[in-house]
C-alpha cells in the first residue's frame, strides 16, 4: 500500500519519508502554530477566513508567513487530490525552524512547513442521536488562547482528563466563566436562545464557531455572544459543542448530570440541518 503524501519544505513525499531536525524550534519549544481545514468533496471550507486566523496566529507570535494563500491552496488540493475524493482534514503545521537552542529568536532560521491531509472522520450515527458527554474542568492555560499554538500539552492534560472520567470533552472554566472546550468551542441554548462566549484572547476564534453564528444570524435565529457563567452554563437546556473535524456536537450528559430531556435538544436538530446544508453548497 503506498504511504500517504505530504508536504514538507518545498518538496512532496511520502510521509514514511518525512523528517525534521531534532533542532527544530518545534520540537525543542513548540515554537509555532498551526491549522486545521475541512474539505467536503474536494471543495476547502472557508479558506480565506482559515488562512486569515494562520496569519493572526504566526503575525502573534512574530513568524513570517513563508507562502501566499495561493501557494497554500495549491499545496492544499494538490495533498486533496492525492488522498481522494472523500471528506478530508487538512493539516498545516508552521514552525520557527531550525537553529541553535536558545529561546531567544533566531536571526536567520527559515520557517519549517508541514502539511498533510487525512481523511475526516464521520461523527457516528449514535452519537448525533443520543449525544456526548463532558465534564467542567478549571482552565489552566496560558493567556493567548487565540492563538493556534502547537504547544498543546495543557489541553491534552484536560482534555484525558475527561476521557478517564468516561466524557469526550473537557468544558473550561476560568474566572467563573466558560471560555471554550480543550479541543472546541461552546454553545448553549436557554428559553430559545442561542449564547456563545465572544471572541478573545480566552478562546479560539473557531471558524465552525462563527459560521455557526452567521448561519443563525441569517436564519433569524437568536444569538448571543456574550459571556457565560458557570451556572448559566451547568443550567442550559441545551449544550453545543463545534469544532473544524467534529462540526456541531450536542452534549446531553455534563457533569454525569443529565443536560434538558437527556438528548440532543430541537434548536441544537435545526443548526445541525442547516450545517448540512451549508456544506452541501460546497459540493456543487
Amino acid at each position: 500500500m503506498p504511504s500517504q503524501l505530504i508536504y514538507l519544505n518545498g518538496e512532496y513525499l511520502p510521509l514514511s519519508e518525512a523528517r525534521v531536525s531534532v533542532l527544530d524550534r518545534g520540537f525543542i519549544f513548540g515554537d509555532g502554530v498551526y491549522e486545521v481545514i475541512p474539505a467536503y468533496g474536494g471543495k476547502v471550507l472557508r479558506f480565506e477566513h482559515h488562512m486569515q486566523r494562520l496569519n493572526d496566529s504566526l503575525e502573534a507570535v512574530r513568524i513570517t508567513n513563508p507562502l501566499t494563500n495561493e501557494i497554500w491552496l495549491e499545496i492544499i488540493n494538490k495533498l486533496i487530490s492525492d488522498t481522494g475524493s472523500a471528506d478530508q482534514s487538512i493539516y498545516l503545521h508552521i514552525t520557527r525552524g531550525v537553529a541553535e537552542r536558545d529561546h531567544r529568536f533566531p536571526e536567520n532560521s527559515e520557517p519549517t512547513v508541514f502539511v498533510m491531509s487525512n481523511i475526516l472522520q464521520t461523527v457516528e450515527p449514535e452519537i448525533l442521536q443520543k449525544g456526548i458527554s463532558a465534564i467542567t474542568l478549571d482552565d489552566i492555560r496560558w493567556q493567548y488562547c487565540n492563538i493556534k499554538a502547537i504547544a498543546l500539552l495543557p489541553n491534552i492534560l484536560l482534555r484525558q482528563q475527561a476521557i478517564d472520567k468516561g466524557a469526550m470533552e473537557a468544558i473550561l472554566i476560568r474566572d467563573g466563566e466558560v471560555t471554550e472546550g480543550a479541543a472546541s468551542n461552546a454553545f448553549i441554548v436557554n428559553q430559545g436562545i442561542i449564547k456563545t462566549p465572544p471572541k478573545g484572547k480566552r478562546l479560539l476564534p473557531g471558524i465552525t464557531r462563527d459560521l455557526i453564528v452567521e448561519l443563525a444570524k441569517s436564519h433569524n435565529m437568536p444569538i448571543e455572544e456574550a459571556n457565560i457563567s458557570e451556572k448559566e452554563f451547568l443550567n442550559a437546556d441545551e449544550i453545543w459543542l463545534t469544532s473544524s473535524t467534529k462540526e456541531i456536537l450536542p452534549v446531553t450528559r455534563l457533569n454525569d448530570k443529565t443536560i434538558g430531556s437527556g438528548k440532543p435538544g430541537p434548536v441544537w436538530q435545526d443548526m445541525y440541518q442547516k450545517f448540512q446544508d451549508y456544506k452541501e453548497t460546497l459540493r456543487k
